[in-house]
């Protein structure tokens, strides 16, 4: 099984969520996403996996990157998810993907219930 979490070493969030999986025995293929952000494809899938209605909900809405981009009253799915293309800053995190399933690890536990 193959596992990848979507990690900032700067957020506990994400260092207690990979500490979680690790303690289960799991390495998973860590991707710095600030450093090598996800395309647009990749976060439409992500979105879909994570079952969000709208790509905001995978947003980080109180990063200066949201409010200096206007991003509140943008409408168009598109726009906000080449927001995130451009500043990955503003994805939430960490996400978990596994199984064909991906979960947003806010609690860090909720990683879990995919692998």
């Amino acid at each position: 099984m193959t596992v990848q979490i979507y990690h900032n070493p700067r957020c506990s969030k994400s260092r207690q969520a990979l500490q979680l999986l690790q303690e289960k025995g799991i390495e998973p293929q860590v991707t710095l996403y600030l450093e090598t952000p996800p395309d647009a494809a990749t976060l439409t899938d992500l979105i879909g996996k994570l079952g969000l209605a709208s790509a905001r909900e995978l947003m980080r809405t109180k990063e200066s990157a949201y409010k200096d981009g206007g991003l509140k009253d943008v409408a168009d799915e598109g726009a906000l998810i080449q927001a995130m293309v451009e500043h990955p800053i503003l994805i939430e995190r960490p996400i978990v993907v596994a199984n064909g399933k991906a979960r947003l690890g806010r609690p860090p536990e909720a990683v879990l219930e995919i692998v």
